[in-house]
């Protein structure tokens, strides 16, 4: 079998992660100009992006209210057909041109907010994902390989997985599957919304910080299958009334993710990340406004904390500045319309946050050392010459 490979490689094998802190602050002029608080200087942590935190508020009773972002669900945890498509067209694209998929509720079980599903050579587990082509999802996949190895990209990087290995894709990440490489295993997918909060909270569900590749070791992994064959077992029981089927599933899909969460979280990686209540907050608030705004000050001021008291959060939660956490964001989505739209660069500026194509430039050559032109002709030169 394959070696195991390393995870985080560069799926072009060409471009370095962006660098600094770079310009957006209110208080800034103009686009790429360095933020002047002191506090806001350095660089240097992996990319958090998070997309469709979860979905709001809760009843008594622990099921989700009317009030989602991802689509929402009656009181037995049945998903509605009337969901916010944050801007997409008829055909799932949003405003950057690349393909949302929403969750395919038409094929689960009693219509609830999770599948289980067996991965092999038919498509029916992944219909709407054709290989060769990137795309969002706004639900959550872990797939559980059987066999491999499988390479698939997430995000600029190639991630290579063997039997035994866990992928774990969020919300609102870009990927794309293998062409040709066999899917062998078990997929579980789910819905933001599906849990109350203070779970989505305990089992890590948005901790973007955490590798999307985990290898548990044997005696975790036998546990980890154990009670994914369990929840697939519940998942496939009609018997129960469609209240209780979702309560019960509820139950174990949570057992199950707490025992993902504690895989993630065991790596010393994932200790140095860990974010406390104000990161938490700054950075879903960063995913909502990162196109639109780039000022520290702002988001302070929008969660009622001190300029300072955020610095500090973000550092504890990441080693990056907010600044810098803000700029590698606005970054992370201009390389991914670049790379998989053909949108003129000042599109691609516009939906960023740069009205001005030559401030983005300025702003992206500064995080690159390449301009949004020169980005988009290797990458795409790379992909051809592969």
């Amino acid at each position: 079998m394959a070696d195991r490979a390393q995870q985080g490689a560069p799926a072009e094998g060409r471009h370095a992660e962006p660098r600094g802190a770079g310009g957006g602050d209110a208080d800034d002029r103009g686009a790429g100009v360095r933020d002047g608080d002191a506090d806001d200087r350095g660089a240097g942590v992996r990319d958090s992006d998070a997309d469709n935190r979860d979905s709001g508020g809760q009843d008594s009773g622990g099921r989700d209210s009317g009030n989602r972002d991802s689509g929402g669900q009656d009181s037995g945890g049945r998903v509605s057909g009337n969901r916010d498509n944050g801007g997409r067209d008829s055909d799932g694209r949003d405003a950057g041109g690349i393909r949302t998929l929403p969750f395919p509720t038409a094929r689960s079980v009693g219509g609830v907010g999770m599948q289980v599903a067996t991965m092999d050579d038919g498509t029916a587990w992944r219909a709407d994902a054709p290989a060769h082509r990137v795309h969002r999802i706004d639900f959550h996949v872990v797939m559980f390989f059987s066999a491999g190895p499988v390479r698939h990209m997430i995000d600029f990087a190639e991630y290579e997985a063997t039997a035994g290995d866990v992928l774990w894709i969020r919300p609102g990440q870009v990927h794309r599957f293998s062409a040709r490489d066999g899917y062998r295993g078990t997929v579980l997918t789910m819905q933001p919304g599906f849990l109350p909060r203070p779970v989505v909270e305990a089992t890590g569900l948005y901790r973007y910080d955490l590798p999307p590749l985990l290898r548990p070791a044997p005696d975790e992994l036998d546990a980890l299958l154990a009670s994914l064959t369990q929840l697939r077992r519940e998942y496939e029981d009609t018997a129960l009334p469609p209240a209780l089927h979702s309560s019960v599933l509820r139950h174990q899909l949570t057992a199950f993710l707490l025992r993902l969460a504690h895989l993630a979280a065991s790596s010393a990686e994932a200790e140095r990340h860990r974010a406390d209540t104000t990161f938490t907050l700054f950075r879903d608030a960063v995913e909502r406004g990162f196109a639109t705004n780039h000022s520290v000050s702002a988001y302070a001021d929008a969660l009622a904390v001190s300029r300072r008291t955020l610095v500090r959060a973000v550092r504890a939660a990441t080693g990056q500045t907010p600044k810098g956490f803000i700029d590698r964001r606005v970054v992370l989505e201009a390389k991914r319309l670049l790379a998989h739209t053909d949108l003129p660069i000042g599109r691609v500026g516009a939906a960023v946050g740069f009205p001005d194509a030559a401030n983005f430039s300025k702003f992206f050559h500064q995080h690159t050392d390449m301009t949004p032109a020169a980005f988009r002709t290797e990458l795409r030169q790379g992909a051809g010459a592969g």
